[in-house]
């Protein structure tokens, strides 16, 4: 399937997505109230059967978050970068894909120990890495008193 073809079926399934496919891969962002909704959209939809979710990562842009998930249709052979921005610098959540991905499970814990980002109705969400109360070392405005690091 063309980039174009997969921009207009993604286009037709979520109204008000942005779409760029200027780039390699076809990138689209969603408002982070339809996060879920397209997530399983793209998986369930047999035009697309986005199957397989290999990295999701987020970024503290100091005054928001964004999240950025990469998908693959290992049955019908391409990929897709989906975006989102989390408003809320002082408690960021966003709804969780790991009912749809089981891969998401420890990506969204990851980003939830380093980058205090919660994910709403995520099965186990405890920190992966630090102890509780340790703060959140990936965001611009992490302090650490004990090692003197400041960004």
């Amino acid at each position: 399937m063309e980039k174009e073809q997969l921009a207009q079926i993604l286009a037709e399934l979520v109204p008000g997505l942005e779409i760029n496919s200027s780039k390699e891969i076809l990138e689209v962002k969603a408002a982070s109230n339809t996060w879920h909704e397209l997530a399983g959209k793209l998986a369930s939809d047999p035009r697309l059967q986005f199957n397989y979710l290999h990295n999701l990562y987020g970024v503290d842009w100091q005054t928001y978050f964004t999240v950025i998930a990469y998908l693959d249709s290992t049955i019908l052979g391409y990929s897709l970068i989906v975006r989102t921005e989390v408003a809320d610098h002082d408690n960021p959540s966003l709804d969780t894909i790991s009912d749809i991905w089981i891969t998401a499970n420890f990506q969204e814990r990851e980003i939830y120990d380093l980058l205090g980002i919660s994910f709403s109705n995520h099965p186990d969400l405890r920190r992966l890495f630090l102890e509780d109360g340790w703060g959140f070392p990936l965001r611009k405005d992490y302090k650490d008193d004990i090692n003197f690091i400041e960004r």
